[in-house]
């Protein structure tokens, strides 16, 4: 697959290289297009590519990680002797031009031949994440950087936790480039046309959803369309299997609870289990509002939220 230039990333101001970013589909976006996102839903992304809605800053985690790629591209070479070099790109797939890449770095192996280097860093409490395999939206991320650089391997480095590092050599995946592929086109599609993707049951779209419809309008009411009675049918049979799982869940506590006794903590092989006594303070605000009107009217802090509920019509 051959790629082109976009623009040259180096010295770009952080706006103008988001502008660029809505031109296509980024390695970052893979995950979400493939609705396996943690952070964002596929709707979300489609309204950023749209101008619906603005691209969030990076936070503190992804400020970092931009901060020390220069150190684990470092020792990177310094452990494997393999120089990385940064290509300061912005690259486009000419047989695909939805599809973008911004390298971290590219290097060549003397047993691979020219692979992309990407750096990450990750928190101590994702370190399981990285001891077999890698987390699958950075498989997505460099099997995508792949398919529009054409290139056979990745290597990719990560601090853990501050102090520990680990790399890995990834091989392009064919497969997996194809349903990348499918799947961002159809995605790009929706771009294209102004339709919105399907909505998934992520908690990305959850938020979404509350955040794009934050209140009704009193006294509304529609009929809905036939298809309500499949969701309907998969609701109600989700909620079954809840109460069966939450109650499992329940025993289960219940018997340990009964285990530990008046202790604090328990140990079972290498899980450490805690039942402690936590004392909190808490306002009375239902007192507060019949015995001081005026202040708690004065400090109350009026919220709002939509209450999602299913029963029986009348």
């Amino acid at each position: 697959m051959s790629y082109k230039v976009l623009a040259s990333t180096e010295n770009m101001p952080y706006e103008e290289w988001l502008e660029y970013r809505k031109q296509g589909i980024g390695g970052s976006d893979a995950s979400v297009v493939c609705g396996i996102s943690r952070y964002k839903s596929p709707v979300e992304l489609w309204m950023e590519k749209t101008n619906q809605l603005l691209s969030q800053e990076a936070g503190e985690a992804a400020y970092w990680g931009t901060q020390l790629e220069c150190l684990v591209r470092a020792e990177f070479s310094k452990r494997t002797n393999i120089i990385v070099s940064e290509p300061h790109q912005l690259l486009q797939s000419e047989e695909h031009p939805f599809m973008l890449a911004n390298l971290d770095g590219v290097c060549e192996s003397p047993d691979h031949g020219t692979c992309i280097f990407e750096a990450k860093t990750a928190s101590a409490y994702k370190a399981g994440e990285w001891e077999d395999a890698i987390p699958d939206e950075y498989q997505l991320q460099i099997q995508h950087y792949m398919a529009v650089a054409g290139y056979a391997g990745a290597y990719i480095a990560v601090l853990i936790g501050g102090n520990t590092f680990r790399w890995k050599f990834v091989k392009r995946d064919e497969e997996l480039i194809s349903m990348l592929i499918q799947l961002e086109g159809d995605f790009w599609k929706h771009v294209q046309e102004g339709t919105p993707p399907p909505l998934d049951g992520s908690s990305a779209s959850a938020k979404f959803l509350a955040e794009r419809f934050p209140s009704s309008k009193p006294a509304s009411h529609i009929a809905l369309p036939d298809s309500a009675a499949d969701l309907l049918a998969q609701y109600d049979e989700a909620c079954e299997q809840l109460e069966t799982i939450t109650e499992q869940k329940q025993q289960a506590e219940n018997l340990l609870k009964e285990m530990l006794g008046d202790n604090e903590v328990g140990t079972a092989g290498e899980r450490v289990i805690t039942w402690k006594s936590v004392s909190q303070e808490r306002l009375d605000s239902k007192t507060l509002k019949a015995e001081h009107p005026i202040l708690y009217k004065k400090y109350a802090n009026k919220t709002s939220y939509r209450r999602f509920s299913i029963k029986p019509a009348a």
